[in-house]
């Protein structure tokens, strides 16, 4: 049996880890199997190219990538400003931004695990232009790009695509990792980023895959079964600073993991993918270190990862299993899709 806490250096909390709970009995809800056979073509798909979205507006007739402002943005730059003024413990603050809509590819039935490494790679490249040109209108503190991907963490529609919320806020998770990362540069003259990266090179259990440049490891603190994090070796406080070399093997990286993760267990794996890049307040936030953070709720096939007691009411994560089991399992899955393996053989 195993119970154990572990720090997490970049959200300043402990995560305990009983490995044992995994195999308890469960007699819960669990996830139904993903649906087979999506059509590359739905015709009342918002995001399918020439098609009209909920505004009325028509997508163009893309072959790549497609990019445009989404149509129920949670931040708007019309947020009103006169808001009611407030005191003491209760306040409030104009919500303000862009949100913005990224189709990763023209065909309705591709997961990001299935796009070639080049489709992935000129992903990276919109990702670049997107935060530069987000990142710097004077009115914009932080760029958040995420992917939900599968029903299970509340996707309606499967058709590949991320988000970007560009905000006069900084989200409170950057917030903490910039905050942890610059005094940890202060107080030890190392970026807080690299020592997690040497010392899990250097252990070498939890490490999935690596390239010249980058690198993706399931850390000594994950928070769920198959967190995995893809980062470039080198510093960057966001993805716009890639080089080509970089962008050529983060794509790799990123493709080989999702990869991994969907051969698992022979299914489209459902995750949150977060972009983790430094706030664009103006302040300098030394020591920030870009990488992407994936993280998927499921901890067994069809079972998911339910936050209860000691997640929301006590504050403190609890994972049912081992990081280094979980990164076992990832090392040993073959980074060619299954879905192309069965191809090959003819099934």
């Amino acid at each position: 049996m195993t119970w154990e806490e572990r720090w997490h250096p970049l959200r300043e909390e402990w995560v305990i880890v009983a490995a044992h709970r995994q195999n308890r009995p469960w007699n819960g809800e669990t996830l139904a199997s993903p649906r087979s056979e999506i059509p590359s073509y739905v015709g009342d798909c918002y995001l399918c190219p020439g098609n009209n979205r909920v505004s009325g507006r028509q997508n163009d007739k893309y072959l790549r990538t497609f990019v445009f402002d989404n149509d129920h943005p949670c931040v708007g730059p019309e947020a009103p400003k006169d808001l009611t003024p407030t005191s003491g413990l209760f306040r409030s603050q104009p919500a303000q931004g862009l949100a913005r809509v990224v189709c990763y590819s023209p065909r309705h039935n591709l997961s990001l695990a299935e796009l070639e490494v080049s489709e992935i790679e000129n992903l990276l490249h919109v990702w670049q232009e997107q935060y530069l040109d987000l990142s710097g209108r004077k009115d914009i503190n932080h760029v958040l790009i995420f992917e939900n991907n599968g029903e299970a963490v509340g996707v309606s529609n499967p058709h590949p695509h991320c988000q970007i919320y560009a905000t006069n806020f900084v989200f409170k998770t950057i917030e903490t990792e910039a905050r942890v990362s610059e005094r940890h540069l202060a107080d030890t003259g190392r970026v807080l980023f690299q020592d997690i990266l040497k010392a899990e090179l250097d252990d070498g259990r939890r490490i999935i895959c690596e390239y010249d440049s980058a690198v993706v490891f399931l850390p000594y603190f994950a928070r769920y079964a198959y967190e995995v994090y893809i980062s470039p070796k080198e510093t960057h406080s966001s993805i716009a600073t890639l080089n080509y070399r970089e962008l050529r093997d983060f794509a790799a990286a990123l493709k080989s993991v999702l990869v991994k993760l969907d051969n698992l267990w022979s299914m489209p794996f459902p995750y949150v993918m977060t972009l983790h890049q430094s706030p664009t307040d103006g302040l300098a936030h030394d020591g920030f270190h870009f990488h992407i953070e994936i993280h998927p709720p499921l901890r067994r096939p069809n079972l998911l990862k339910y936050l209860a007691g000691p997640e929301i009411g006590g504050g403190n994560f609890l994972s049912d299993t081992a990081p280094e089991e979980k990164a076992a399992e990832l090392q040993a899955q073959a980074i060619v899709h299954y879905k192309d393996t069965a191809l090959v053989s003819g099934d």
